[in-house]
């Protein structure tokens, strides 16, 4: 079949339409089962500090405080240098970029397990935001290179499933190291996990090398018809966005506002990340192993529905409300934890929902600012508010860990949270909906 650029826009062209949704289902299959893992292991060796809390604060004698300040302070490293390392990926190319990310995190995140002091902790999970900084907005900007703004909310969804997938296999597998392993070879089960959940990374970071391409025309396993398909659509794309310098990106008020937003439903996320181990052993729960398995819970119906609302966003091409209607029911969830932390099946329901919520808030939000940005900007734009919206992964988790120390409870953490979560939803409502309806 030869591909022409005006059959594919004629309603009445079920041939063209069929091309171009084979097309990109190839396409999809090629990238995603890889982008997919990446962001799992990604995902898993930035929070499993949460599982290791269970053992690691007791064996260090570290306090609930200095807990959260060194889960938080991974974000000033990644907040440092996230712009500069997207500027060179969009130089350089992702294929190395994301290679050398994964890399070195993974080497970092086993180093994990040798930390004694708080001066240690703190400089490790600070090196470990340094060596990731870069990841998550690098693939962003990827996606761009190769989905139109009407197909990016779906597969934006499921690469950002790796979120609820890391949930489900890695608290299992984090609570089964933690019960299985303390003694093996001299090292604590804490310890044994930060080292056997590195692994992943450095394997996956040489897939990338020799999987990976850089951009539609140096795919030898499309057709010259696909890759000109793909090609016309993203430069009928960028023909529609708003051009911008990078000085003017810094002062475009809808880049800052967006990462505002995000720092809200960041805010969200990393609380519950970081304290969903600790929430579930407060209702009674004491065994790592069975700690473990409940998180699975949360994150497994989290997955579902951030697919799900993907499609419907994609579907409707409405973006606003499916962001903001998931931040109203992540608060009503981590509320409702509150009253129910003592009952152990009442705190998983409530916690269950606040985490569908809050998860599916995140892929949705990456369909706005990349409909109104394009080229060096978007590079730069996403890693800007990726990285303003991350400095929450500092503040979220330090503010829960001292709110827990001053009031012996998570739940005035919580109520932070939750009302994070609505200024969030509301914000998003304010963008015109004509900009990132698309």
């Amino acid at each position: 079949m030869t591909y022409n650029a005006g059959a594919t826009a004629s309603p009445g062209s079920s041939q063209a339409s069929s091309f171009e949704d084979a097309t990109y289902s190839k396409v999809t299959w090629r990238l995603l089962p890889l982008l997919f893992l990446c962001y799992v292991a990604s995902y898993l060796d930035r929070v499993n500090v949460g599982f290791a809390k269970l053992q690691m604060l007791n064996d260090l004698k570290f306090s609930e405080t200095i807990y959260g300040l060194g889960a938080g302070i991974f974000f000033i490293g990644y907040f440092i240098f996230e712009i500069p390392s997207n500027m060179i990926l969009h130089k350089v190319g992702a294929r190395m970029w994301i290679a050398r990310i994964m890399i070195t995190w993974g080497i970092i995140s086993g180093g994990m397990a040798y930390v004694t002091t708080p001066e240690m902790f703190y400089l490790m999970r600070f090196l470990l935001g340094v060596a990731e900084a870069g990841f998550f907005p690098g693939v962003i900007l990827y996606l761009t290179y190769w989905y139109p703004a009407e197909r990016r909310g779906k597969i934006t969804a499921l690469f950002m499933t790796g979120i609820a997938l890391s949930g489900v296999v890695g608290g299992p597998l984090s609570g089964w190291i933690m019960h299985a392993m303390p003694g093996i070879w001299g090292h604590t089960g804490w310890q044994w996990m930060f080292i056997l959940e590195a692994i992943p990374s450095l394997i996956l970071g040489v897939l990338v090398i020799m999987y990976m391409k850089d951009r539609i025309r140096d795919a030898t396993w499309l057709s010259e018809d696909e890759k000109k398909l793909l090609e016309s659509k993203i430069s009928q794309e960028e023909s529609q966005k708003e051009h911008l310098s990078l000085s003017a990106m810094f002062s475009n008020g809808r880049v800052w506002l967006g990462a505002l937003i995000y720092f809200c439903f960041v805010m969200g996320l990393y609380g519950v990340s970081f304290w969903l181990p600790t929430i579930i052993k407060t209702t009674g729960v004491t065994d790592p192993l069975n700690v473990g398995l409940l998180t699975a819970i949360p994150y497994a119906f989290a997955a579902v529905a951030m697919v799900l609302i993907g499609r419907s966003a994609d579907a409707r091409r409405e973006r606003r409300w499916h962001v903001a209607i998931p931040a109203f029911l992540g608060c009503v969830g981590l509320l409702a934890s509150t009253v129910y932390d003592h009952n152990t099946v009442m705190a998983m329901a409530s916690l269950t929902l606040a985490s569908m919520g809050i998860l599916t808030t995140l892929p949705l939000f990456w369909s706005l600012p990349t409909a109104f940005l394009s080229g060096t900007a978007a590079a730069a734009g996403i890693a800007l508010i990726n990285s303003l919206g991350n400095l929450a992964g500092f503040v979220s988790p330090f503010l829960v860990g001292w709110l827990k120390d001053t009031t012996q409870s998570t739940n005035a953490g919580m109520y932070v949270l939750a009302v994070s979560l609505v200024i969030g939803g509301l914000l998003t409502l304010t963008l015109p909906a004509k900009l990132v309806n698309k």
